[in-house]
């Protein structure tokens, strides 16, 4: 008996779903209020989102209309809405828009630095950097 995996989603899917998350984090509606505007689960949202599942023409247009967008923003055809992909990944990662809204309040640039020199040297030791280890 041989298991299959699911195929990798599809990147113009996760794409979307990108695009979705990070449009709904800048308005600051909730997976939840979103998957009830909808008329599906939050989980279903959390799918679209990765790109797992994909987002049908009918439930994308109600999507954008939902987070007050056009169609066009959410599929990237919006003109000026053309973002890098890896930028638009990182920026739909959770915590990413938070962040950079607090590193935006920071008006000291020496703080700013710090801040950033301690990102990046908690990045560069590895996946456990910063989580707290139990004492024996």
């Amino acid at each position: 008996m041989t298991t299959q995996e699911s195929p990798a989603p599809d990147p113009i899917d996760v794409a979307v779903g990108a695009r979705i998350r990070l449009r709904r984090q800048v308005l600051a509606v909730s997976q939840t209020a979103l998957a009830e505007a909808l008329g599906v689960s939050f989980q279903q949202v959390q799918k679209y989102e990765r790109g797992v599942n994909r987002i049908s023409a009918s439930m994308l247009v109600r999507t954008a209309e939902k987070l007050k967008c056009s169609v066009a923003h959410l599929v990237g055809e919006e003109e000026g809405g053309i973002m890098d992909s890896n930028l638009l990944s990182l920026l739909a990662m959770s915590g990413a828009i938070q962040m950079l809204e607090a590193y935006s309040k920071i008006s000291d640039g020496e703080a700013r630095s710090a801040l950033l020199t301690v990102c990046r040297g908690l990045a560069s030791a590895g996946p456990d950097a910063g989580r707290r280890r139990s004492a024996a």
